[in-house]
């Protein structure tokens, strides 16, 4: 039997659809809503709803953007020279939180997966192609994820661009700094002994 009034059971059961919220933490967010000042649970209503209103895919790179292109794409500091290709915007925003690279981006909006029926028609190949095309494009680097899906996906679009003249890079991958060797796995170990560099 559920003694929530329908209102608060609502809100956790929303709030319960958020990745990595199980329903403990959904009831203690919609328990800290109610108890907190009403404008504060308004702004957050305000925030949802504009994300829905205001926000759109860059016509340029892909990216969440308010306007037709993003502030990365805008930003004429940026180095135009470079095109980073990451799989989904949460990827790119990760990228750009470390503050190391300054070149623009691509989100393809997935990898190819033959298992779940997502081959390159179904990912955003062709616009990276023509963006290359239009600009000098000295290197495109492949920050898809390092698992099965992002691997294909990273060697498909290598052997794509390779012909078209520009240099074709991968992130570096290895061990994760205050990792243990004991816990690590053995591609990881594999691909850091690979990519190890003079010390």
């Amino acid at each position: 039997m559920n003694s929530l009034p329908p209102p608060l059971a609502r809100l956790i059961a929303e709030l319960a659809k958020l990745p990595g919220i199980g329903r403990k933490t959904a009831q203690r967010l919609a328990l800290h809503l109610l108890v907190g000042p009403r404008a504060d649970s308004a702004a957050l209503a305000g925030a949802i709803a504009e994300l829905h209103d205001n926000l759109r895919f860059c016509a340029e790179c892909f990216g969440l953007s308010e306007g037709e292109r993003c502030l990365i794409c805008a930003d004429p500091r940026r180095d135009r020279s470079r095109i980073c290709v990451v799989e989904q915007p949460s990827n790119l925003l990760v990228l750009e939180r470390t503050g190391s690279y300054n070149g623009l981006y691509h989100v393809l909006g997935g990898a190819l997966s033959p298992l779940e029926n997502v081959g390159p028609d179904d990912l955003r190949i062709q616009p990276l192609i023509e963006r290359i095309g239009r600009r000098e494009t000295g290197e495109v680097v492949l920050a898809t994820n390092p698992d099965v899906e992002g691997e294909a996906t990273a060697v498909f679009l290598a052997r794509l661009l390779k012909p078209l003249g520009v240099r074709v890079s991968r992130l570096a991958q290895g061990m994760p700094a205050g990792g243990d060797l004991e816990f690590t796995d053995d591609l990881t170990i594999r691909r850091a002994l690979e990519g190890r560099r003079e010390f």
